[in-house]
């Protein structure tokens, strides 16, 4: 195989350094398939760019836009790739049939289509067998009192172009969650809630479904100690996984076979939060042998684990210096490891299947380290899709033929950008004013490369714990619509975030950690990044969703002189009436996983409205399931009892579509263009002392 890949790249098959993919790049069937998708959805031939970067300002809403390709996945024998692809800002899923050439794409269902009064839309898909496109449909309906996702599995067959509902009648709220795929068979094992009595049951049963037929019937009751069931690579249910909401403990119940019973094996809590059980990832083929992750040394490394004695043994299978890994990628037969998932300054993998090691590493040689990421593989791995993309550019899909040495365009991820090469994205490591060290992605605004005193937007991620940001475009590219107006953009993961080792975590875990000290660590980076020089300190603003929207506002209200602005989006502003939605919908003890502070009252934004205020932009969705909506308008109805008014303190946009997770584009590009307005407002990107000026506004992107 090495000769037939090192031939192909050697004699110029393909190379990313090429400011274009032009018709001589592409393989007839490949580029007949992105052509014909193209045209049908709207987007410009990919033949037309022939240069890396516009040179005037793109228009923010550009960057609100829908991906024109996400998600593909190869089908069994390598010949069909099922993929989300967009037309006038709607999701469209469909597949693509790589051996005939100039087939267009076949689309069978839009995201909208599934809605229910606007509320349905299509979440993950993969192949059963390759005739068959199984994918979740998602509803948002009120269940027990709050809102939820309910998930159904719908097929399309191919041939017969019928698309059929699986395994509806008697599913709960979760019906969805595929545990085990038989292609040989076009059989799945998927895990369900179960509605008895009219009432739905959190403890599932997992059910084997025909998805030909759509027949489907129990091969595991519901255990009243179980809320997920865990399959090995033969598609036998060997443990399961509960949760006490109030007492915090997690059990883990397993057996060695088919023939076995199920025995507790653990029963603990894990009051730091920081997921410190162990749990088989990978059932091997040894007895009671598993491989499974643990941060037992701080750091979460890969083990091999005897399910038995729940003893770890021998020594890390792999682990990263100053960085957990995430997750572990089984082989073929889900026997074994193939690779493991990690995010150092992005997300890399490191593969042990000796042939998908070597092409990782040719591709690593010829786009750089960490440019391509293995998606999606057939049996045999003789096909092999793959994300090609630089941290500052959207970046396209490829397929990949191991046989031939042939890597063609399959589509890009950006409707409009495609490969063009964005604002810069780096990693930088600050020092808090506690001498704490922590990591931070700075995304410098092209269009001003002299680097020095420019405006700073501060961009806290959402969660806070076990997330954070990477060097990446991303799904939501808010730092590269803010930098692109002329900002540098910062993003710390301050302490509580993921991905650094069980300490940082716990760190922020700590009561003077929420809303206190990791606040600190959003204030030090003005300091640090203002005495280095890039940023002028005094020309500030902060910006975020989620757990940074709760940290926007409360930087508005606890430190509104560091802030010029405010834009906040989804957050929460009170805690005990955040606390209480919490505790019906995980109980007492999941209710603190969120603010472990000792003074709820005191880091809620909403409870201290009296006082001075940054100026502040106040974002939320109407069905948003997580952050109910009620957040929101108890701080605006705070504001103004304060004396605050709208319009000149505060600023409020409800979305009627919106959710948590921004699901539309109009509603997406409304969130940037809004932001846009009120960062010019109160703290524009370019003022007269500036030695430069803001670049017009591309037209060649704008008129696309």
């Amino acid at each position: 195989m090495k000769s037939k890949i090192l031939n192909a790249l050697l004699v110029g098959t393909f190379s990313v350094a090429s400011t274009a993919v032009v018709a001589g790049d592409q393989d007839a069937s490949v580029s007949s398939a992105l052509n014909a998708a193209q045209a049908a959805t709207g987007n410009v031939d990919s033949r037309t760019i022939v240069v890396k970067a516009p040179r005037g300002k793109v228009d923010t809403a550009v960057f609100g836009k829908r991906p024109f390709m996400r998600s593909p996945v190869l089908s069994p024998d390598g010949s069909k790739i099922a993929v989300m692809m967009t037309k006038d800002g709607v999701d469209n899923l469909g597949y693509i049939d790589v051996t005939k050439p100039g087939s267009a794409p076949v689309f069978f269902a839009q995201a909208e289509e599934f809605r229910e009064a606007g509320d349905r839309t299509i979440g993950s898909w993969r192949f059963v067998g390759n005739r068959t496109i199984v994918f979740t449909v998602l509803s948002r309906e009120i269940l027990g009192g709050s809102r939820s996702d309910v998930r159904r599995l719908v097929s399309y067959d191919l041939e017969t172009k019928k698309v059929s509902p699986l395994a509806w009648d008697g599913a709960g709220g979760d019906g969805a969650n595929i545990l085990f795929i038989d292609d040989e068979n076009e059989k799945l094992l998927v895990e369900r809630d179960v509605l008895k009595d009219m009432k739905y049951s959190s403890n599932p049963e997992v059910i084997e479904v025909e998805v030909r037929t759509g027949k489907f019937k129990t091969i595991m009751r519901p255990n009243v100690e179980v809320g997920g069931w865990l399959v090995d690579g033969k598609g036998v249910v060997r443990a399961g996984i509960g949760g006490d909401g109030d007492s915090g403990k997690q059990r883990l119940m397993y057996r060695s076979d088919a023939n076995g019973t199920m025995k507790t094996i653990a029963n603990e809590a894990d009051t730091t939060f920081t997921g410190t059980q162990i749990t088989p990832d990978i059932f091997l083929d040894e007895p009671d042998m598993a491989y499974a992750t643990s941060n037992k040394d701080g750091y979460r490394k890969v083990y091999k684990v005897n399910l038995k004695t729940m003893q770890i043994v021998g020594e890390p299978i792999f682990g990263v210096k100053g960085y957990d890994v995430s997750n572990l990628i089984p082989n073929e037969w889900r026997n074994n490891l193939a690779g493991v998932a990690y995010t150092s300054t992005r997300d890399r993998t490191r593969w042990f299947d000796p042939r998908l090691a070597e092409v990782q590493k040719l591709m690593d040689e010829d786009f750089g380290k960490g440019n391509a990421q293995i998606i999606s593989t057939n049996d045999g791995d003789t096909k092999i899709l793959m994300y090609v993309a630089k941290p500052s550019e959207p970046g396209g899909y490829y397929l990949f033929d191991t046989e031939t040495g042939n890597l063609n365009l399959l589509g890009w991820y950006h409707p409009v950008l495609k490969d063009y090469e964005m604002n810069p994205t780096d990693s930088v490591r600050y020092k808090a004013s506690d001498g704490m060290e922590i990591e931070a992605v700075v995304t410098y605004p092209r269009h001003r490369p002299h680097r020095k005193n420019l405006p700073v937007i501060v961009m806290p991620h959402g969660g806070p714990f076990g997330v954070r940001d990477q060097e990446e475009f991303g799904f939501f590219p808010w730092h590269q619509a803010m930098a692109e107006l002329g900002y540098v953009v910062i993003q710390p993961n301050y302490r509580g975030s993921g991905g650094y080792g069980k300490e940082f975590v716990k760190e922020g875990r700590k009561p003077n950690g929420y809303g206190l000290r990791m606040q600190d660590d959003l204030n030090d980076v003005l300091t640090w990044f203002g005495q280095s020089g890039l940023i002028d300190p005094k020309r500030a603003c902060i910006m975020g969703w989620s757990y940074g929207g709760y940290a926007t506002a409360r930087g508005a209200q606890r430190d509104p002189d560091k802030w010029k602005c405010a834009i906040a989006g989804a957050g929460v502003y009170d805690f005990p009436m955040m606390k209480a939605y919490d505790t019906r919908a995980f109980g007492d003890f999941g209710a603190n996983f969120q603010a472990t502070s000792n003074d709820l009252n005191g880091i809620s934004s909403a409870r201290n409205t009296d006082g001075p205020w940054a100026p502040i932009l106040i974002v939320a969705g109407l069905r948003d399931a997580r952050i109910p909506i009620e957040q929101s308008r108890t701080l605006v109805s705070r504001l103004k009892g304060s004396g605050k008014k709208e319009g000149v303190d505060f600023r409020y946009v409800e979305q009627p579509k919106g959710t948590h997770n921004l699901p539309y584009e109009d509603v997406h590009i409304e969130w940037l263009k809004e932001a846009e307005a009120w960062a010019e407002r109160f703290n524009p990107a370019y003022i007269a002392s500036d030695p430069d000026k803001a670049p017009p506004v591309s037209v060649t992107l704008a008129s696309k």
